[in-house]
C-alpha cells in the first residue's frame, strides 16, 4: 500500500509576506539571513517616491500608477507597496480613494517638517526662493521664541543656550566650527520655548544649513562681526529677562544675517 505525504498546510500571513520580503531581497542582490531582519524595502520605496513627488515626476494632483505597475517597476510585492505608500501617507504627500485611486496631495499638504520629506526637498529645490522662504519663516519665529525664552524658561533650558553661546564665542578667537556654534545657540533657543513645533523648526534650519549652505562663504552662519555681536546682545537679553529687547535683538540678528547671504550670493553670481 503506497503512503502519501501529508498535505502542507497553507502559509500564514506572515509567512507569506516573509517569504515576499526574501524574494525580493534576492532579487536586488542581498542575502538574508536568519540571525537579522530582513531588509526593509518598503522605506527604499517609499524615499524613492519621496523624490520623485518633490522632482515633479509626480505632479500635486496627479493619479499614481496602479499598484500593478508599481510593484513591476519596483520589483517588489503588493504588501511591500502597501507599506511604502502607508509612509507617504503619513507625510500627506499621497491620498488612496476607492475605485478613483492614489493621488498625490497638493503642495501645500506636504508635511515639510518632516525629516526625510525636508531632506528631499533639499536636495532638489534648495533654490534663492527656498532660502527667502526660510528666512521669512525665521524672522516670525525666532524673534518670537528669543522673547518667550526671555520671559520663561528653565534654568536647565536656559544651560544648553548659555552652553552653546560659550562655544559661539569661543569660535570668535578661532576655536571650533563657526556654522555648528551658530547653529546650536539658534535651535537651544527655540528648544528652550518648550514647544514641539518650534523644536522641529530648528531641526529644518539646521537640515538646511548642513546641507545647503557653505560654511565659507560670508554670512553663511554668522560672521566674527558685527553677526556675533548680535548673538551677544540676544543672549544677554534674554539673561536679564527683557522679552522686548531679545525680541528685537533677534529681529536685526536675522536682518544681517539675511543680506549677508543675499551679499554673498550677489558676489558669486558677479563673478
Amino acid at each position: 500500500m503506497a503512503l502519501t505525504a501529508p498535505s502542507r498546510p497553507p502559509p500564514t500571513k506572515r509567512r507569506r509576506v516573509a517569504e515576499e520580503r526574501a524574494v525580493e531581497s534576492r532579487a536586488a542582490g542581498r542575502v538574508v539571513t536568519s540571525t537579522g531582519p530582513a531588509p526593509k524595502l518598503y522605506i527604499q520605496v517609499g524615499r524613492r517616491l519621496c523624490h520623485d513627488i518633490v522632482t515633479g515626476k509626480y505632479a500635486p494632483g496627479s493619479l499614481l500608477p496602479t499598484a500593478t505597475e508599481m510593484c513591476e517597476a519596483f520589483s517588489v510585492s503588493r504588501t511591500t507597496l502597501r507599506e511604502a505608500y502607508s509612509i507617504l501617507i503619513a507625510k500627506a504627500l499621497i491620498e488612496a480613494r476607492a475605485k478613483i485611486g492614489t493621488r498625490v496631495r497638493p503642495r501645500g499638504d506636504w508635511s515639510l517638517l518632516d525629516s526625510e520629506l525636508l531632506e528631499a526637498h533639499l536636495d532638489t529645490s534648495a533654490n534663492e526662493d527656498f532660502v527667502e522662504q526660510l528666512f521669512v519663516l525665521r524672522q516670525m519665529v525666532e524673534p518670537a521664541a528669543a522673547a518667550l525664552v526671555a520671559t520663561a524658561c528653565s534654568d536647565a533650558a536656559f544651560d544648553r543656550i548659555a552652553d552653546a553661546y560659550r562655544r559661539l564665542d569661543a569660535v570668535s578667537v578661532g576655536d571650533g566650527d563657526l556654522v555648528a556654534a551658530d547653529l546650536d545657540f539658534h535651535t537651544a533657543i527655540l528648544a528652550a520655548t518648550g514647544n514641539r513645533f518650534l523644536t522641529a523648526v530648528g531641526g529644518m534650519i539646521r537640515s538646511f544649513f548642513e546641507r545647503k549652505i557653505n560654511p565659507n562663504l560670508p554670512g553663511a552662519a554668522c560672521s566674527p562681526a558685527p553677526a556675533l555681536s548680535h548673538c551677544q546682545q540676544v543672549f544677554e537679553a534674554m539673561r536679564d529677562r527683557a522679552p522686548e529687547l531679545a525680541r528685537e535683538r533677534m529681529a536685526l540678528l536675522l536682518r544681517d544675517r539675511r543680506e549677508g547671504l543675499k551679499r554673498s550670493r550677489d558676489s558669486g553670481a558677479a563673478r
